[in-house]
């Protein structure tokens, strides 16, 4: 099959990162696609899920029906994930729809943790990774949210949004939301060398247990980190660790290899990559076409970037 071509026979949310990405298409008509993010589709359809009062389902973690007596039940239907998915979609943050959305928030949102601002951050690494890469994208000063990382760095050079001491080890969840963060705030605001260092130290993290394994025995952390999902939410798996350093490093480190072997041994006899793991939890509504343990356009056009970018290097 033309896997270019079904891809793009999708929303624009994909397209126009299909486009950028993996056709060479001129300039001017990726962003002529990518201006219909806002007003058409999965894009246009989270936008208008947004209250006056700047909220997605009366929430910012977590939405305001959640039975606070259950601390661990995910929904992804409260403000930080639909900005998360809103920045997964790659809106385009100067359209008067997403303009608007971001300054609803920016004047009203505070975080349930302690009334902070919210473009401000609160106290969890994983959260404040998710913030600080929505504060970069959508052109907001997210500077408090990096003074907090940083100060949470433990020091086998990761996060975990479980320390309390600065003395638990490292999680890959809250280590690659971190690095995410600062990678696009260095990018959107030319960064600083604390937080070049602290990133550089949470890279190295990563890639001295080879995006998936154990220090100390070599053996798998975990399975699901080695199942694509999309979207990734605040869980770790080997695509989105190499998705990341795809942006963040243009020359290619020898310990990605297996990870990136892993993900092209994944690909279907005609092309694609499945959905393998979906991170359960109400959403505002389904993505056409998306579902779990099925061919997915989301982790096809990922593995598809990721292995142009280490076979091309």
């Amino acid at each position: 099959m033309d896997v270019i071509e079904y891809l793009l026979d999708s929303d624009p949310a994909i397209r126009w990162q299909v486009l950028r990405d993996l056709t060479g298409a001129p300039e001017d008509e990726v962003a002529a696609e990518r201006a219909r993010v806002a007003t058409e589709g999965w894009g246009a359809r989270l936008l208008a899920d947004q209250a006056e009062n700047g909220l997605w389902d009366d929430g910012v973690y977590r939405p305001g029906w959640v039975d606070e007596s259950r601390p661990f039940y995910d929904a992804w239907t409260a403000t930080h994930p639909s900005l998360e998915l809103l920045r997964d979609f790659g809106a385009d943050p100067q359209a008067p729809e997403v303009v608007e959305a971001i300054t609803l928030v920016r004047e009203n949102v505070r975080w349930d943790h302690d009334g902070q601002r919210y473009f401000d951050g609160e106290v969890e690494p994983c959260v404040n990774g998710g913030a600080l890469a929505n504060a970069a994208y959508f052109g907001q000063d997210g500077a408090r949210i990096v003074e907090t990382l940083l100060a949470g760095q433990l020091p086998d050079g990761g996060w975990n949004c479980w320390d309390e001491d600065g003395t638990s080890r490292s999680s890959f969840h809250s280590t690659v939301c971190v690095l995410e963060g600062l990678w696009a705030w260095e990018q959107a605001t030319g960064g600083s060398d604390a937080a070049a260092a602290a990133r550089a130290k949470g890279d190295e993290y990563l890639l001295e247990r080879r995006l998936f394994r154990r220090a100390s025995t070599g053996e798998t952390i975990d399975p699901r980190f080695t199942m694509p999902s999309f979207p990734t939410r605040w869980y770790y798996d080997v695509l989105r660790g190499l998705d990341y350093l795809r942006r963040a490093h243009s020359e290619r480190d020898p310990r990605c290899a297996e990870a990136v072997e892993l993900v092209r041994g994944k690909q279907l006899p005609f092309g694609l990559w499945k959905l393998e793991q979906t991170h359960q939890g109400p959403t505002a509504f389904a993505m056409e076409g998306e579902h779990e343990g099925f061919p997915s356009r989301w982790v096809t056009l990922r593995a598809m970037r990721v292995l142009r970018w280490w076979d091309d290097a």
